[in-house]
This record gives C-alpha cells, sequence and structure tokens, in this order.
C-alpha cells in the first residue's frame, strides 16, 4: 500500500536551511504546508515547510522506512 512521503525544508534554522529532509506523512499535504517535526538525533521539534510530495510502497521510499521519521503534526500559525 502507497504511503505519503514529504520533503519538508527547515528555513528557521541556519545550521541545515537549504536542506530537504524526508518524512513519513499520514496527515494530508500540500506543497508549501507547514509541520511539525523532529530533527537529529535528539529529534527537537521544528517547524518544516514541504517541498515535495511522493507517494510510494516501502520498496521505493525515498530512504530505508526504517530510518525515515514520522512528521508530528500540521503548525497553525
Amino acid at each position: 500500500m502507497a504511503k505519503t512521503f514529504v520533503a519538508l525544508e527547515f528555513v528557521d534554522d541556519p545550521n541545515i536551511a537549504g536542506r530537504l529532509y524526508w518524512y513519513l506523512c499520514d496527515i494530508p499535504a500540500a506543497l508549501g504546508g507547514r509541520f511539525l517535526a523532529p530533527v537529529g538525533r535528539h529529534d527537537r521539534l521544528q517547524v518544516g515547510t514541504v517541498r515535495r510530495i511522493m507517494q510510494a510502497d516501502d520498496d521505493y521510499a525515498p530512504y530505508p522506512i526504517s530510518t525515515i521519521k514520522k512528521v508530528n503534526a500540521p503548525f497553525a500559525e
């Protein structure tokens, strides 16, 4: 069964701004949407902006499914 993966950019963090990080997303997503997602070894929640969306089975996920984190919740400003 296909899952939704989103590539988030964390523009507010100068250490990782400009990079895309892939997450599993069980919440409806649209380009430009914003989500809270865990970042780094300590899973610090940060606000990320959706830059890409991909539908894929586990075998075709952007990275091994065991290493992909999940978004936590939509970000409401």
